[in-house]
């Protein structure tokens, strides 16, 4: 779908729990450099994979109906895998006006790649607990062994990582040492990387790992999804007044802003509140 120049072009919205969906925005950019964008952080929910199945959902639809009010987005990209499994349906129940474009572990891709049959899929454990990861394993990967690896401090170890602070060797290891599998001569040849924070240390898994894997990174998938769904605009010029990000919490640290300026973002001083 095609529209014209003169049409008002209206932003493209990320949300994620944190700021590990700068991988998808990164992405997304590239393909489409028309489109303004909103990035979106729950930081004051991160992390998400703790929390309890009902308090979780009711804290994302409160929160995306102030979203969609204040900012009437023409698309949305819910760059977080624990948020989608758990509420996408919901989303597009409660907004059926909305794109809605989710994140769900690359459980299918990594099926058809694997050579060994053994896939391990890291992610949080609210991932790993959703009965929607058991319905892609049935759907896309029955075929395969499947290991679930619900990781507890990984998201907050990327966020760390990101904001510059060093990891100890040993504690990443210790998170991801449940993915390598070897069974019956063969071993794991592929690692999801369910949660959109992990890619942010694809380097120190690929330096730390027992041997090499292709560990997945759903983030350009997830753009190709969102530049499908959401209308190009011929000779559009990229629009002013977006390009900001959103933290829920309303404090960011020194850090936290000069990453968010390196991603070409500024940080909207008015955070958005979620109702108790």
């Amino acid at each position: 779908m095609v529209t014209s120049a003169a049409d008002t072009l209206k932003p493209v919205l990320i949300f994620d729990s944190g700021i590990g969906g700068l991988t998808v925005l990164r992405e997304a950019r590239l393909l489409m450099p028309e489109r303004g964008f909103i990035y979106v952080a729950d930081d004051a929910g991160f992390p998400y994979g703790g929390w309890e199945e009902a308090p979780l959902k009711a804290r994302i639809i409160s929160l995306f109906a102030e979203l969609l009010n204040r900012y009437e987005p023409e698309a949305v990209i819910v760059a977080c895998n624990t948020a989608f499994t758990l509420a996408g349906a919901e989303l597009r129940e409660a907004f059926p006006g909305m794109r809605f474009i989710g994140t769900v572990p690359a459980i299918k891709p990594a099926a058809e790649r694997t050579r060994s049959g053994l896939v391990s899929v890291l992610a949080t454990p609210g991932t790993v607990r959703r009965a929607y990861t058991r319905d892609l394993i049935q759907s896309f990967a029955s075929q395969c062994h499947v290991r679930l690896v619900g990781s507890e401090n990984l998201a907050r170890m990327a966020e760390a990582y990101i904001r510059g602070e060093t990891l100890e060797d040993a504690a990443v290891l210790a998170e991801i040492a449940p993915c390598f599998v070897e069974k019956e001569d063969v071993r794991t040849d592929i690692v999801v990387l369910a949660c959109t924070h992990y890619p942010f240390l694809a380097n120190v898994f690929r330096k730390l790992a027992p041997w090499p894997v292709d560990w997945l990174d759903p983030a350009e998938a997830i753009a190709r999804q969102a530049r499908r769904l959401v209308p190009s605009v011929e000779g559009a010029e990229h629009p002013d007044g977006f390009d900001f990000a959103v933290f829920t919490s309303g404090q960011q640290d020194f850090s936290t802003r000069r990453l968010m300026q390196g991603m070409g973002l500024s940080v909207a001083d008015d955070p958005v509140i979620v109702p108790d």
